[in-house]
């Protein structure tokens, strides 16, 4: 028998929400994790307009917890590490999108929705390898994330 898709956000009784989410995506989760977290609380229009932003490399993203190492952006007010995370940003919108198309068909007024979760959470890693001198091999690993996203009405 298959696993029931679960939630981490189950939503108040009465709450009229939408969910969407992504199984095994081949992005980075750290990546991920930061864009949800900058989204969330969003209005949707304005997540998307940042997601586009984000892919057309015009807004950065602020890392605040996976920052080691990454580079200072000007244009970023608050926070001064941030990046430009153009895959994760496509595979977000994506499930975005798919959240959107959810709620009109729950009819939910989506001029007014709001997300009221977004998380990534790791995947399975996909074991691979690569062939190295010697008769030796080196991993080459492709990490893969599970994005959840839920849409209310404000």
């Amino acid at each position: 028998m298959a696993k029931k898709n679960t939630y981490s956000y189950q939503g108040k009784p009465g709450e009229k929400i939408a969910k969407a989410s992504g199984h095994s995506l081949k992005i980075s989760p750290k990546h991920s994790v930061e864009i949800c977290r900058t989204i969330r609380n969003m209005y949707l229009e304005d997540a998307k307009a940042f997601l586009e932003d984000v892919i057309a490399k015009k807004t950065v993203v602020p890392f605040k917890r996976h920052n080691k190492k990454v580079g200072h952006r000007g244009d970023l007010q608050g926070w001064p590490s941030g990046r430009y995370p153009v895959k994760a940003a496509a595979a977000i919108l994506k499930v975005l999108e798919n959240a959107e198309a959810n709620a009109e068909n729950a009819e939910l007024d989506v001029e007014n929705l709001k997300l009221v979760h977004a998380t990534a959470n790791r995947g399975v890693i996909i074991r691979g390898w690569t062939p190295r001198a010697f008769g030796r091999a080196s991993p080459s690993n492709t990490p893969t994330t599970h994005i959840q996203i839920v849409l209310g009405e404000a």
